[in-house]
């Protein structure tokens, strides 16, 4: 009764899904039907969560179905996606027209990408506190990328709905921990450096996509604590976003490579419906921060008897965001020159002093 039961569930939820995945008439409406049923929320995977409660038999009956209709849906997605990609680009060469030929005008030298002023930015501001700068490579190992900073086996990272996994065994990076692994590998201590790259993993919304930016910062060395942490954070924001006294807050959180960790959070306001970054009675996280674990120090040859230190990381893309007010992370990404031409910096502004377009 209870196979009839799901069986018939699966059969309605397939009819559905189709329906509204067949109504949707721009992209946005199907990323959401997608989410609907595909998410880490959707509809699919909440019944996928039913079957640890069913028999064997019913389970691997369930279980197949489940998955046949997971790859139904996911075709019936890609076809709609294509037709509407096709829609859309031949709507667009009907209307639009842009001239991107290189102009002879001194006012028309081209602009800098936001990702690129930002980065200039960071690497200005934490170089007058004396952080070097180091570097490592996309593609990693398991070790360096996981196991290295005291991720557990088993660990939800790990999984391939959020790690891109190569056919060698290796993977595309997911932080840019994995070259302050590297870094303490090759370097004898004290450390006191920031790393900053592309990273990947399995997302796309809004405020997600596949390949983002972030920078870490790390420093080791014998009487490193949470309040030189906390002194370099507070200084770091109030410098890049100008604002003398913009308040900075530690909220307690886990991560497997720093005990204690903390959320970091900033001083903001929310009044009539917008955001404005400073002293106001609301908080706004911009990153992670926390004591460097002893298991990680280990894992690099380091006595953490002898040593200790902090470590913080956070995504440009969202810090670009948050100072120069651009709404959504994927038209980072997007080949739009007028987008570029409105959001972007003159060539010749200051990477530490850049106030707007």
């Amino acid at each position: 009764m209870l196979e009839k039961f799901v069986m018939t569930d699966i059969t309605a939820l397939k009819s559905e899904l189709a329906t509204m995945i067949e109504a949707a008439n721009d992209l946005q409406s199907l990323d959401a039907a997608r989410v609907a049923a595909l998410g880490k929320k959707g509809r699919i995977t909440d019944l996928m969560k039913t079957l640890g409660g069913m028999d064997p038999e019913t389970r691997k009956t369930t279980g197949q179905a489940l998955n046949a209709l997971k790859d139904e849906i996911a075709g019936l997605i890609a076809r709609q996606e294509s037709a509407l990609k096709k829609q859309e680009m031949a709507g667009r060469l009907a209307g639009e027209s842009v001239d991107i030929t290189l102009s002879p005008r001194p006012e028309k030298r081209g602009r800098i990408h936001p990702i690129s002023q930002t980065v200039e930015e960071l690497t200005a501001i934490f170089a007058d506190m004396g952080f070097t700068v180091a570097e490592g490579p996309d593609i990693e190992d398991d070790f360096h990328n996981f196991t290295a900073l005291n991720f557990p086996p088993g660990h939800p990272a790990r999984e391939m709905q959020d790690t891109f996994f190569l056919n060698s065994g290796e993977l595309l990076r997911t932080h840019t921990s994995s070259v302050q692994i590297r870094h303490m590998e090759s370097h004898k201590p004290p450390h006191k450096f920031i790393c900053f790259g592309r990273t990947y993993r399995s997302d796309y919304d809004m405020t997600h996509t596949p390949m983002f930016h972030q920078i870490e910062g790390l420093m080791i060395d014998k009487d490193v604590n949470m309040g030189h942490l906390k002194g370099c954070l507070l200084d770091f924001v109030r410098a890049f976003f100008g604002i003398d006294d913009l308040p900075l807050r530690f909220r307690p959180s886990f991560f497997p490579f720093v005990e204690p960790g903390a959320e970091v959070d900033i001083g903001c306001s929310r009044e009539g419906g917008g955001l404005k970054i400073g002293a106001g009675g609301d908080w706004l996280e911009i990153g992670g921060c926390g004591i460097v674990h002893p298991n990680v120090l280990k894992n690099c040859g380091i006595d953490p008897n002898e040593y200790q230190g902090f470590a913080f990381g956070m995504g440009i893309e969202r810090m670009a965001m948050l100072k120069y007010g651009i709404p959504d992370l994927r038209t980072f990404f997007e080949p739009d020159v007028r987008w570029l031409d409105h959001y972007g910096f003159d060539p010749l502004s200051r990477p530490n002093n850049a106030t707007g377009q």
